[in-house]
């Protein structure tokens, strides 16, 4: 019994996973994820309260995963250049994942503040990694540059955002490949070169 409802529930993550990846945060729905699954509408409540509680077992399950392929990524880098590179592009990889960007945007919304710290501190092991190879470059404040280079990322995830929802924001075109090309840019030799 108990391994029936583990595969059950997750056919229902599976379910969430793909109408995020389909429709974004608004397809998420239990008549949707019964429709998925072939489940009963009310038997979707036996594994799962309420949307929340489905984007927190996702983020539960995912953002540790998600995490884990970007600390890989750095990890095979012999240098600490190609380690921050690392960490830029697999951001930005993430950020473009219509999944990725649907659990976070219903994450800042109906999670708990004990769902959110649980996120922050898979975030928090990913800028340890940041601040080491910021060591390893001898960076007078590796935790200062570290903050500073994740605003760099967010600025280009929400660069890439917008040009993948038709706001060219007065500029041409945008790839997400030039987007992380300038943000590696900047993260590795700042405003002067390119």
């Amino acid at each position: 019994m108990a391994e029936h409802r583990q595969l059950q529930r997750a056919a229902l993550l599976d379910a969430a996973r793909t109408l995020l990846t389909e429709g974004g945060k608004d397809a998420l729905t239990f008549p949707a994820l019964a429709a998925r699954t072939g489940l009963a509408r009310s038997s979707v409540y036996e594994y799962f309260r309420s949307r929340a509680a489905v984007v927190e077992a996702l983020c539960e399950v995912d953002f540790p995963l998600w995490a884990a392929e970007i600390e890989a990524g750095m990890e095979s880098c012999d240098t600490a250049p190609e380690r921050i590179e690392a960490y830029v592009r697999g951001q930005l990889a993430l950020a473009g994942d219509p999944r990725h960007r649907a659990v976070v945007a219903i994450s800042a919304l109906e999670l708990d503040e004990a769902a959110r710290e649980r996120i922050r501190a898979a975030h928090r092991r990913l800028a340890g990694l940041v601040v080491r190879a910021l060591e390893d470059l001898g960076h007078e404040q590796p935790r200062l540059a570290a903050a500073l280079l994740q605003g760099v990322v967010e600025a280009a995830v929400r660069r890439v955002e917008r040009a993948a929802a038709g706001d060219r924001v007065g500029c041409p075109a945008e790839n997400p490949e030039a987007v992380a090309d300038a943000a590696v840019a900047l993260a590795l030799h700042g405003l002067g070169r390119g």
